[in-house]
């Protein structure tokens, strides 16, 4: 039986997780959804369902099923995926809605603490919803906003239709600066496209691990619903912000040396681990014709090859997103480990 892949919908308090998570529950996806609402209390997911008991599992009417924890994440999941394979419950895919207060840390890492759970699920993707109203003020307030923000696979935006366009350009380029890797979208009324949630392939160690946004500090809004022309390119506002969460990305044009740079990725995890929320990179490595392909969560990191360079030009590029890391030092690390 394959992995079940997972979901987790990250966001601040009002920021509209639980809309975008109905109009899920909705979609004509033709899946079978799982939701954990990892809550204090009773949580309305739909307006025809309201559950009292953590130990508690609701179908709805189109077939996906929901529940709330209080407690062991770890547990519950074990126990939905026993009851899967015993075919008590039939799912295709789980998401988990965290309470907004939230650091999802600790969430991302239990995927990774046990043989157990990791042949039973697969991280997808973390997905972060960000009021633009308020975020402004909840960035500069509120640590947990930008730790959401960092761990993200991708970013939605919502109540845009509440400020102007100068005021989304900015945020955009406050996003990006904390998390250059993870493309930003709109909600239009917690409505967004579907294929934009799912198999974000976030944890996979494949050419995906650095996608298209980390070339392009500055985000691309796109319009809900499917379509594919981007509604404006934000630029870079005149204020500057000193968030302590930010992205770092370190580029060579070349090939390093697979000594070198696995010195200094070990001396990364064990210096500054604690502080690095995601990394990943796509690394030329000297007399190897395949990409060096690796991605971690804090002192967690898995590494691999994928396909050959070919005719394409080797490159090596590293993501790091982390809060206050020494950004002088760790590129001078980082050139230190170039070939020859």
């Amino acid at each position: 039986m394959n992995p079940i892949p997972v979901t987790l919908l990250t966001g601040f308090l009002g920021a509209g997780k639980t809309t975008l998570l109905n109009h899920i529950l909705r979609g004509a996806h033709g899946q079978k959804i799982a939701v954990i609402e990892n809550e204090f209390g009773p949580v309305n997911i739909d307006s025809a369902l309201l559950i009292h008991e953590a130990s508690e599992v609701i179908e709805m009417t189109n077939g996906c099923l929901c529940c709330t924890i209080r407690g062991d994440l770890d547990g519950h999941l074990r126990d939905l995926h026993a009851r899967r394979a015993a075919g008590e419950l039939a799912f295709d895919r789980l998401v988990i809605e965290t309470t907004g207060l939230a650091d999802p840390t600790p969430i991302t890492q239990t995927f990774f603490a046990s043989d157990a759970l990791i042949q039973a699920y697969r991280l997808d993707g973390v997905i972060a919803v960000v009021d633009a109203l308020h975020a402004p003020a909840q960035l500069a307030e509120h640590a947990v906003v930008r730790r959401q923000i960092g761990f993200a696979d991708r970013v939605l935006v919502s109540k845009g239709d509440l400020v102007d366009e100068q005021a989304l350009a900015a945020l955009s380029a406050r996003l990006a600066r904390i998390n250059l890797a993870a493309g930003q979208y709109r909600l239009a009324h917690g409505e967004v496209d579907l294929s934009l949630l799912f198999d974000l392939r976030g944890f996979h160690l494949d050419d995906s691990v650095l996608a298209a946004p980390a070339a392009h500090p500055a985000q691309l809004y796109q319009p809900a619903l499917g379509a594919s022309r981007p509604a404006f390119r934000a630029p870079a506002p005149a204020q500057s912000f000193a968030d302590d969460i930010a992205a770092l990305h370190l580029h060579h044009p070349g090939a390093l040396d697979m000594l070198r740079i696995s010195a200094f990725m070990n001396q990364l995890m064990e210096q500054h681990g604690d502080a690095l929320l995601r990394h990943k990179g796509v690394l030329a490595i000297s007399g190897e014709p395949r990409r060096l392909i690796f991605q971690g969560v804090h002192k967690i990191a898995g590494f691999d090859y994928g396909r050959e360079w070919g005719d394409e030009a080797p490159r090596s590029d590293i993501v790091l997103i982390g809060r206050s890391l020494p950004e002088a030092a760790l590129r001078a690390g980082f050139a230190e480990c170039v070939a020859g």
